[in-house]
């Protein structure tokens, strides 16, 4: 009986070995959102944050996405990492999952920088590749190729949102590690029938419309309603002197439609 039971452990302790809990999309019941994240090489280290999703268009409709904040006296290398043996799960890299990806929201180009580390502390250090869009979602994949049949299992996961040296703070958001090729729906694809003009602006932008607009709301990179207006026309004005400069989100109500157009305010 004893031998017997031996013979069923052998062949089930590699089954339970890898366990590589994904993809980390920071919902609610999903993964990333309640684990611990520990920012490193940041100057004061502010945490990473887990907030609604600052731009839910395009590649990435979530909900909630986390959102790191590369300080401009912190390192090119700040980053943050998982708890060793807590969050990812211990796992080996196969043929299966050396596509590593994730999706980032950033208004600069720099690289994006992803670590796998073993229990012993020992990696073949961050693979990285740059983003090619700026403040839209974007899926980067990294190839762990090399990391094959390595052992013993990784347990740890660092991300380096932003491996620059910075010229100013900069806020990155980031979701889906682990997570499938990226696919666009054709209603998320078509060319936007709402017209914004000038863009980037100042203190007013103006919004044209084939169809009838019922009302419009724009709201800031971190979700904040900042404005909103009934319109019932064809066309709008509005009035944004009083917002500070950056990236800002107008969601266009019509009829039987919603728009979602991207503004910048220089």
């Amino acid at each position: 009986m004893h031998k017997i039971t031996r013979t069923i452990l052998a062949f089930a302790l590699p089954i339970f070995a890898f366990a590589q809990n994904g993809p980390i999309d920071f919902e609610t019941g999903g993964e990333g959102g309640n684990w611990t994240w520990t920012v490193f090489e940041n100057d004061v280290n502010p945490a990473l944050e887990i907030v609604p999703n600052p731009d839910p268009t395009g590649l990435n409709t979530s909900a909630t996405v986390a959102k790191f904040t590369a300080l401009q006296a912190g390192q090119p290398w700040a980053g943050c990492e998982t708890l060793h043996g807590a969050g990812t799960g211990s796992f080996a890299i196969t043929a299966n999952n050396a596509q590593i990806r994730i999706m980032v929201w950033k208004s600069e180009i720099s690289d994006v920088g992803i670590k796998l580390v073993r229990p012993d502390s020992w990696s073949l250090g961050e693979i990285k590749v740059a983003n090619t869009k700026v403040n839209e979602w974007e899926q980067l994949t990294f190839d762990f190729s090399s990391h094959i049949g390595l052992t013993p299992d990784y347990d740890q996961l660092v991300v380096f949102p932003d491996f620059q040296a910075r010229g100013s703070d900069q806020v990155i958001y980031f979701d889906n590690v682990f997570g499938d090729a990226a696919t666009i729906g054709l209603n998320e694809t078509a060319a936007s029938t709402a017209k914004i003009y000038p863009n980037p602006g100042q203190g007013e932008f103006h919004i044209e419309s084939p169809s009838m607009i019922k009302s419009l709301q724009v709201f800031n990179t971190t979700g904040q309603l900042v404005i909103s207006q009934n319109v019932n026309g064809f066309q709008a004005d509005v009035d944004a002197a009083a917002l500070s400069s950056g990236v800002y989100f107008i969601q266009v109500e019509k009829d039987n439609s919603i728009e979602k157009i991207r503004w910048v305010k220089s």
